[in-house]
């Protein structure tokens, strides 16, 4: 059995290593040993060891014999499923939320973010993906299911690294204020099935631009990170 103090830096290691994917910092296809790992963050390579495996199992990461680890290539298959899911998942929260009494407290925070003039808009890739992330989640929390609410959370963490790179556009950005707007506005005024009509044809245009998705792409959006 590990030490707690082993399994407390194993969990530092998988969340760095975890955020550094999320942030391109390591990009599909990338090449790393443990005992580099090891090096860079000054431990054993026990709890390298265990992150390691733990991602893996997760799908981030693979292992060769003699090749080491490496990251994932992304799997557009994958990918084009987990989105559908969202669908399905978000669309249910619709028609929970639509069904709730006290409808405008559920959506007071959402509407406070994204019912805002263009000048007081979020403009940083990061900043936004993470704010459209909320959003989303936020949709599932104020419907009250908590099961489906975990699982969402987790389709969310798994398609992050690519959903970040929505938004390197400004185009996309704005788009993505004045869809929620209109999915709120629908929302507050109960209108379900116009509600989730708005959000399957949101989604269904991130899946457009997801399919757009080059090496040089995920360089760029290192290179924004980075400037952030």
């Amino acid at each position: 059995m590990l030490k707690p103090q082993t399994n407390a830096l194993a969990e530092q290691i998988y969340q760095r290593l975890k955020q550094e994917i999320f942030d391109y910092q390591l990009l599909p296809h990338d090449r790393f040993s443990e005992t580099e790992l090891a090096a860079r963050y000054q431990v054993s390579r026990t709890p390298v060891r265990d992150a390691l495996y733990r991602l893996e199992r997760e799908g981030y990461l693979e292992v060769g014999f003699r090749r080491g680890w490496t990251v994932k290539p992304l799997d557009f298959g994958q990918i084009d499923e987990l989105y559908d899911l969202r669908v399905v998942l978000e669309c249910v929260a619709i028609d929970r939320l639509c069904a709730m009494p006290d409808l405008p407290a559920a959506l007071a925070e959402l509407n406070r973010v994204w019912m805002v003039p263009a000048a007081q808009r979020e403009h940083g890739m990061k900043q936004v993906a993470d704010l459209d992330e909320a959003f989303h989640c936020g949709l599932l929390a104020a419907a009250g299911n908590r099961e489906m609410t975990r699982v969402h959370a987790e389709v969310c963490d798994r398609i992050r690294i690519v959903r970040r790179l929505d938004f390197l556009k400004s185009a996309r950005i704005e788009e993505t204020y004045n869809e929620h707007a209109l999915i709120l506005q629908a929302l507050v005024a109960r209108r379900r099935d116009e509600a989730q009509l708005l959000l399957r044809s949101h989604i269904e245009q991130s899946k457009i631009e997801v399919r757009k998705i080059s090496l040089s792409m995920l360089s760029e959006a290192r290179h924004s990170v980075r400037q952030a």
